[in-house]
C-alpha cells in the first residue's frame, strides 16, 4: 500500500501527516512529494521512505499510489501561492488513487463550512478516514 503525501510551501502540514502515519501504521509505505525542497524536506525528516520535489514528481507519484492525502490545493491550479502548477492538479484529480483532502481556506479558496477546525482536528480526521478505509480493503 503506497500512501502518497503532498504538500507545499514549508511542509508542516505533510510532516504532521507522516509522523502519525509512521507512528500509528508503521507497515505502509509513505511517499513524500512536495511542491519546494523545503516542504520536501520537512516530509522526509519525518519519517516517509521516499521523497522527491516538484511537478514530475507529483505526476508520477500520484500514478503509483494507491492513497493520496494533502491539503485541498493539491487539486486546485496556482493554488498554494502558485505552487501548484495546472499539471500537478490534474495528475491528482485524475489519479485513480483513493485521495483524502484536506480543506483549508487559505490561498484565496474558501471552504464553507471548516473555517472553525483548526489543522489537528482536520489532520485527525484524515487519519481517522485512512485507518477506516485500509480496514475495508
Amino acid at each position: 500500500m503506497k500512501i502518497l503525501v503532498i504538500d507545499a510551501q514549508g511542509g508542516g502540514l505533510g510532516k504532521q501527516l507522516i509522523t502519525r502515519i509512521k507512528k500509528d501504521m508503521p507497515e505502509l509505505t509513505v511517499i513524500a512529494v512536495g511542491t519546494n525542497t523545503t516542504a520536501t524536506a520537512a516530509m522526509l525528516k519525518a519519517g516517509a521512505d521516499e521523497a522527491a520535489t516538484g511537478e514530475n514528481a507529483v505526476i508520477v507519484a500520484s500514478r503509483k499510489a494507491d492513497i493520496i492525502i494533502g491539503p485541498i490545493g493539491m487539486v486546485i491550479a496556482d493554488a498554494m501561492l502558485g505552487e501548484i502548477t495546472p499539471k500537478m492538479a490534474i495528475a491528482v484529480a485524475q489519479s485513480d488513487a483513493k485521495r483524502i483532502i484536506i480543506p483549508f481556506s487559505n490561498c484565496d479558496n474558501y471552504v464553507a463550512g471548516v473555517s472553525d477546525f483548526g489543522i489537528s482536528r482536520m489532520t485527525e480526521d484524515a487519519l481517522e478516514f485512512l485507518k477506516k478505509h485500509l480496514k475495508k480493503i
